[in-house]
């Protein structure tokens, strides 16, 4: 084990979150899924605790593996893998799944396995790093609006039009994210602003022709519009049942929750392990316990943040942006939906909600992430040692030269007694012939 936990390179801050998020987890999980086995009448509640731990730690293999690759990689690979992620949106459109008897196009089932699988999800990475990689490769060049459309815009709107009929959230969020980072890249204002005009119109053509002619492709465009109508309604719905039993159970919990296990509305609210999780948490952990997973959010955001502004690379801090500010804004919108702020979305709560795919592909956005601060520490690393290196090679040399001089020293200092020692022998004759007249005239 300590092997192991030497071998995680990187920033430990966010492995300290992401790892005290994945704990978090488990007994909320543990808790909710007796709404599925009781309720509906499916599995057992160890058996969903053992299925979400073995997501989990399957999601941390992804992390350890992802976080050995070289940052830089990822350039290339977004390239391949861009088309890829495209061709399975196309075959997620006309081949969406159904789950438990409800619409559920936004999936795929791989085949021999029997994991569904949201390609939105995957799509949403690769498309990330796609952006960064094209702003990385523009920085020290003019970008002009009709290159960066073609090469930029017109793959993100490609892959945005297919995930916008059947997951309307998702194609937002990633546009939002999208947009937000060719801000941060220094893309110009004036060209962001014609392109969300573009995003904008493109989505009122869209409506109005789903309106106009509802059976030409498969969508969901009623069940959105619906949801945001509803949103803004005042009339009882479907939705509002969602979000009373979720409203009652975060009342329920008041300061300090109802304690572990002992939710009510669980066997009420549907979804209760997934997108309405965290109405559970609060329900048993009370404020504080909510407060407590909004926190650990808002410190793994601050650890974005720092290590982003300590990238040396551009396309290493549009990464950490890229893929790492969507996880926190997602975690804010599931909680957002929950206290009624905003509609449901059908947004996870990112490493807590229950989930195969969702928790994989956080998994593999925080292993990249973590890659691009590993490389910052090996940088780090190298040039402490290079100033190591050089200073000791300074000090060999300065005891080198204080060597020379030491030696240059005594060798001064021998010279002298030498010719010292030489000399007194003739002051001594000189001063014995004064002592003897007679040797001075007769010599010895």
């Amino acid at each position: 084990m300590k092997e192991l936990i030497n071998n995680l390179k990187g920033d430990k801050g966010i492995w300290s979150f992401v790892m005290l998020l994945a704990l978090i987890s488990f007994m909320p999980v543990f808790s909710a899924s007796t709404n599925l086995v009781y309720v509906i009448g499916k599995g057992s509640t160890i058996g969903y605790l053992v299925k979400h731990l073995v997501h989990i730690f399957i999601g941390f293999g992804l992390i350890y593996f992802v976080h050995k690759v070289p940052y830089h990689y990822y350039k290339g690979i977004s390239q391949i893998a861009l088309p890829i992620v495209g061709l399975l949106l196309i075959y997620t459109f006309f081949q969406g799944t159904v789950i438990d008897g409800a619409n559920a196009s936004r999936w795929i089932k791989v085949p021999f396995i029997g994991v569904t699988f949201q390609t939105s999800a995957l799509a949403m990475i690769v498309l990330m790093i796609y952006v960064a990689r094209y702003l990385a490769k523009m920085q020290d060049k003019e970008i002009t609006f009709k290159a960066s459309f073609f090469e930029l815009w017109v793959p993100v709107f490609a892959i945005l039009a297919l995930i916008l009929p059947a997951n309307f959230s998702t194609a937002a969020l990633i546009f939002s994210m999208v947009c937000m980072l060719v801000f941060v890249g220094r893309y110009p204002l004036r060209y962001l602003g014609a392109i969300i005009g573009v995003g904008i119109g493109m989505l009122v053509m869209f409506v109005l022709f789903a309106k106009a002619f509802p059976d030409a492709m498969p969508n969901r465009v009623d069940t959105w519009m619906n949801r945001i109508e509803r949103f803004t309604s005042d009339e009882p719905n479907e939705d509002d049942y969602q979000i009373e039993k979720a409203k009652i159970a975060i009342a329920s919990g008041m300061v300090y929750g109802l304690g572990p296990g002992k939710s009510v509305q669980k066997n009420f609210l549907p979804q209760s392990s997934s997108d309405f999780i965290f109405a559970i948490i609060v329900e048993e952990y009370g404020l504080a316990g909510g407060l407590a997973v909004l926190v650990l959010y808002l410190m793994l955001f601050f650890r974005f943040l720092v290590t982003a502004h300590k990238a040396k690379s551009l396309f290493g801090k549009l990464l950490i942006v890229g893929l790492g500010f969507p996880i926190i804004f997602q975690a804010l919108i599931n909680m957002g939906v929950a206290v009624e702020l905003l509609p449901v979305t059908g947004q996870t709560l990112p490493l807590i909600s229950s989930g195969g795919s969702s928790v994989w592909m956080t998994c593999i956005s925080i292993g990249i992430i973590i890659s691009v601060t590993k490389k910052e520490e090996e940088i780090a690393q190298e040039m402490a040692e290079k100033e190591e290196r050089e200073a000791t090679l300074q000090r060999m040399i300065d005891e080198h030269i204080l060597r020379e001089q030491q030696n240059e020293e005594a060798e001064a200092m021998g010279e002298t007694d030498g010719n010292t020692q030489s000399a007194e022998p003739a002051a001594f004759s000189i001063e014995d012939r004064s002592k003897n007249p007679m040797s001075a005239v007769f010599g010895k």
